[in-house]
């Protein structure tokens, strides 16, 4: 299950389960997906299909909501060990 964050500016920001060690999140819109890491500091993993300015936008709206999308990937992920 790939809980949904949020919805904002057309973009859909989620996680997936037992992905990935390190904290981050996942943004669709379209045919778009983008990866962008919590931490240590919000910045683009990856990028399949946004444009330049739509990333600029992302990374804006993560930024914006970092210490909600942290607390929510602990809520649903849970602690990690060397927590």
């Amino acid at each position: 299950m790939s809980p949904v964050f949020k919805r904002e500016r057309g973009y859909t920001f989620k996680i997936f389960s037992n992905e990935e060690v390190r904290m981050h999140i996942h943004v669709m819109k379209d045919d778009c997906e983008a990866k962008v890491w919590l931490e240590p500091i919000v910045e683009l993993a990856d990028n399949d299909g946004f444009a330049k300015h739509e990333i600029n936008d992302i990374i804006k709206i993560v930024k914006t909501y970092a210490d909600y999308f942290r607390d929510q990937y602990q809520r649903h992920i849970g602690k990690r060990i060397d927590d």
